[in-house]
């Protein structure tokens, strides 16, 4: 065990046993009305683990120094400092509940929590963040996390949660001591395995079938057909997926089907619809539209539907065969449903065109007018719309090199610099928000234009102004930045510089480093990845609460409240 980990033994005080009533809790069978159970017995029966995984030892530490884990009944402690430690950890000492950070290095807490649920689907999560990141915030609510608690910790609510979390667990033994399940719960738990390989799964997977069976009637796998449902931001209510299930499977009873599905990778939404009939390709074309339609309002997405297959052996190659086809939705319109005949009937990319084309647009960008570049643009669109034989990173590879070119392009005309592609890693970020290659296409043709409009406004600025902008945009970091620097830079008295600028521009030098550090601050703000007083820091901001002052007078709202703004936008 790694340096890091550590195991606490704790004693278990004596405490006031609470009794709880089935009946009042859980739709059970009727067997088990007359049951009254005893939480805090079932607790004892065996030692309920916790593992505690953050990236900062000093909220590991201080967590397990305030709570009162032996009133918790928690008897086993153990800790890791990133996902990747915790999951090695998770995998050795199987925890019933998972405390742990959104953010960590090597791999957060989302892709963790994911890859421990598939070898241990009953684990309980609560997530802890510094973060007021909304996206991360819906992906654990699907990842059937309990709470998710904001730093900096409150005990009082922590100790609460964590009640929750054992009384979550304790019952969740009741059912498997008993030899009950739901049949939602395990419907979902054999969805999820039937994402797996069945010769690697066998035991898992056929122990899930006579589980399943055991509560269901719905269990006659001779024809199963996966559907993916590849979203592009979670749904903002977490009930809105068992519903679109529920409406799903009321929709397949009068053809003889029925639906069991799970989530994976936090996005993508798998259903496998399977029951005694093998349906045609227009049927599996009706139930594809029915699930367009329930998640219409839901933002964008891509449905795939895998192969059918005889056999729940054989369950895994039509979930294969989904993603195969979803892997080229990225270069169809979203709300598509992708299909063998769909994806046959497509061409490939001319890659040795397109990559003349990729070339020709980068030497009309430095050397040609708008049209000309815009029609070459189009061309490059034309190429790619529908087709197939490429990787989403290969296109993005390339599109890559084109914003690179319209970044170098203003460089080299020593024009004020794009904000959104400043630098190489903003470019990433926003071909990365780009959930098809329409949203991409677009955002390129947009910074093209806007590229164009920027030469056309500063051919009749003074040069001067120009190269004082320059200056400023290449040293706004810099806290000591001056009037005095910018008259050496441009070879001028101070006097005149601010006279000239002022005269040029309607405003002050000062007021103009201002301006840009503000706009650069919204811009890092808006990414929850970046702490605030990095943000200071970034912009040219020694004092924490001098930049908060001057955030405040130039947007009206603090950086926080400016960050929780956006977020909810």
């Amino acid at each position: 065990m790694n340096s890091f980990m550590t195991i606490l033994q704790l004693k278990i005080r004596k405490r006031q046993k609470n009794k709880i009533i089935f009946k009042k809790v859980l739709a059970l069978p009727t067997p088990f009305f007359d049951a009254i159970i005893t939480i805090q017995g079932v607790i004892k029966e065996k030692e309920m683990k916790i593992l505690i995984v953050d990236d900062e030892s000093l909220t590991r530490e201080g967590l397990i120094a305030s709570v009162d884990w032996a009133a918790l009944g928690i008897d086993e402690i153990y800790q890791a400092d990133d996902g990747l430690s915790g999951l090695e950890t998770a995998r050795e000492n199987k925890p019933d509940i998972i405390l742990c950070d959104v953010r960590m290095p090597r791999m957060n807490g989302i892709e963790m929590l994911e890859q421990i649920e598939g070898f241990d689907p009953d684990v309980t999560a609560i997530f802890m963040s510094g973060y007021s990141d909304k996206e991360y915030l819906k992906a654990a609510i699907q990842l059937k996390a309990i709470n998710y608690i904001e730093k900096p910790i409150e005990l009082g609510e922590m100790q609460q949660t964590l009640q929750r979390a054992v009384e979550q667990c304790a019952r969740q033994r009741l059912l498997g001591n008993k030899g009950v399940t739901l049949e939602s719960e395990q419907g979902a738990q054999l969805a999820y395995r039937f994402t797996m390989p069945f010769a690697a799964h066998r035991d898992a997977i056929e122990g899930l079938l006579r589980n399943f069976s055991a509560v269901s009637a719905k269990n006659k796998f001779k024809y199963i057909t996966t559907y993916i449902v590849k979203l592009q931001a979670i749904p903002e209510d977490p009930q809105i997926l068992r519903q679109i299930k529920e409406a799903l499977q009321g929709y397949l009873i009068p053809m003889h089907l029925n639906v069991i599905y799970t989530e994976k990778r936090v996005y993508h939404i798998i259903f496998h619809i399977y029951g005694e009939l093998e349906t045609t390709a227009g049927t599996r074309e009706m139930i594809a539209s029915q699930i367009a339609k329930l998640f219409h309002g839901c933002g964008a997405f891509y449905i795939s539907i895998g192969d059918t297959v005889s056999g729940y052996q054989e369950a895994y190659h039509s979930y294969e065969s989904a993603v195969i086809y979803l892997q080229d939705s990225f270069f169809f319109e979203p709300c598509k449903v992708l299909s063998a005949s769909v994806i046959d009937g497509c061409r490939d990319v001319d890659q040795t065109l397109l990559q003349q084309k990729i070339t020709e647009a980068k030497t009309m960008v430095r050397e040609s007018g708008e049209e000309a570049t815009m029609q070459v643009l189009d061309e490059i669109a034309q190429l790619l719309r529908g087709r197939r034989g490429m990787l989403q990173n290969q296109i993005k590879g390339l599109y890559y090199e084109l914003f690179l070119c319209l970044y170098d392009a203003r460089l080299n005309r020593q024009m004020v610099p794009d904000m959104a592609i400043e630098n190489r890693e903003n470019i990433m970020d926003i071909m990365d928000q780009c959930f098809s290659f329409y949203q991409l296409h677009q955002m390129l043709v947009e910074k093209t234009h806007r590229y164009y409009a920027d030469i056309k406004e500063n051919s009749s600025e003074n040069p001067t102004v120009a190269i004082i902008r320059e200056f400023i945009a290449g040293n706004y970091a810099d806290a000591a930045l001056s009037v005095k620097d910018i008259s050496d830079y441009a070879n001028l008295s101070v006097s005149y510089v601010c006279t000239l600028f002022k005269n040029e521009t309607g405003t002050t030098i000062n007021q103009y480093i201002t301006d840009f550090r503000m706009r650069k601050a919204k811009q890092l703000l808006a990414d929850p990845r970046n702490r605030v007083g990095e943000v200071s820091a970034c912009v040219g901001y020694n004092d924490g609460n001098y930049f908060a002052k001057s955030f405040r007078k130039f947007t009206g709202l603090s950086p926080s409240e400016f960050r929780e703004q956006v977020v909810r936008a």
